[in-house]
Formats: structure tokens, C-alpha cells, sequence
């Protein structure tokens, strides 16, 4: 059984344990580098980046996150894709630069702005639609090497996978489908 870390420093973290243990895995709260290097992958969840920055600054983890997405999978939403992105947009930002992608902030609007939409010719196989919750959800405006777009929406990038990594600018851990979360730990017991 994979160990699936979820950064649990801000965010909807508890959500994404409970989706990732629906989804068969062993799921560890992350605050720690020890905690950290003791996890097979890890997620990153939604929130707000800049306040995530600084709490990764604080408790000494923005390089050993960086060397653990070098080396191990890591699923990135909403939040999560912003600090994953090699370039960060609407302002600009310090991120781990793991990711060959450009990244708006807050690029759907403001909280009012926020919605729940199907997103039909996903890439996931199978019916049904795939349903998103975009939350003050940031826009991918460039996919570079080894991103494959796996859905979108308004012509937009919002599911890709980059091999050993994933992202979603929207919260799957807020639906009820369990398919994003299970692809991701597929990923790590094939590893």
C-alpha cells in the first residue's frame, strides 16, 4: 500500500486525506521534513500560496520540498499547481519551479467568482462528466515539455499530468469522484 503525504500546513488538506484514503491509500499529514522523507508522494493542496510560502519558509520546508518533488511524485490543485509552476503570474511569485508551466492566480475571479462545473472529453476514461470546483482557481496559460493535458475547461488547462507529477486548478477532493485521487495513487504502487 502507498503512503501518501498531504501537506498540512493551510488548505483543504483534511479533504484530500479522505479522498485519498477512499482511494486505498495510506495517507500521513505532512508538517515536518521528517515527516516529509518518510512518504512515497505527496499532495499539495488548495489554499492560498502566498500564505503557504511563508509557512513553508517558517518551518524550514521549501527545500526539502523541492528535492522530494525532484525525486517522487507530487499532485498539485489549485494552490498546490501554483507552487508546483516554473513561472507564476498575477503576481509573480517564488514557487518550487518543479513544473514547466505558467500559472495565473486568481484568474477565474474572485471568490464570487467561484463555481462547480462538468467537464466533458476528459481524458480519464469513462462516463460520467468530471466534476470540478474551481475556488479563486488559477488558469494554466502554458504547458511545457512532458505536460499532457488530460482535461480542460473554457480551452483552458486544468488536469495535467507530467509523468511523475500531477496538477489540477480546480479541488477533486471536494467531489464525490474518485477518479483524480485513484490515478494518483495508482501512480505511486506502480512505482
Amino acid at each position: 500500500m502507498a503512503t501518501v503525504g498531504v501537506l498540512a500546513l493551510q488548505g483543504d488538506y483534511e479533504a484530500h486525506a479522505a479522498a485519498l484514503a477512499r482511494a486505498g491509500a495510506a495517507v500521513v499529514e505532512v508538517r515536518t521534513a521528517a515527516e516529509l522523507a518518510a512518504v512515497d508522494g505527496l499532495v499539495i493542496p488548495g489554499g492560498e500560496s502566498t500564505s503557504m510560502l511563508k509557512l513553508m519558509e517558517y518551518y524550514g520546508l521549501f527545500a526539502p520540498l523541492r528535492e522530494f518533488g525532484l525525486a517522487k511524485p507530487v499532485f498539485g490543485t489549485c494552490a498546490g499547481a501554483i507552487l508546483l509552476a516554473t513561472e507564476v503570474l498575477n503576481p509573480a511569485q517564488p514557487s518550487l519551479e518543479l513544473l514547466d508551466m505558467a500559472v495565473e492566480r486568481n484568474a477565474y475571479g474572485r471568490q464570487l467568482d467561484s463555481r462547480v462545473v462538468q467537464l466533458t472529453g476528459h481524458a480519464l476514461g469513462g462516463e460520467p462528466d468530471l466534476e470540478a470546483v474551481f475556488i479563486r482557481a488559477p488558469i494554466i496559460r502554458r504547458v511545457g515539455q512532458g505536460g499532457t493535458v488530460l482535461a480542460s475547461y473554457l480551452g483552458d488547462p486544468v488536469l495535467v499530468d507530467f509523468g511523475r507529477h500531477m496538477v489540477a486548478t480546480f479541488h477533486p477532493e471536494l467531489g464525490q469522484d474518485p477518479r483524480i485521487h485513484a490515478r494518483f495513487v495508482q501512480r505511486l504502487e506502480a512505482a
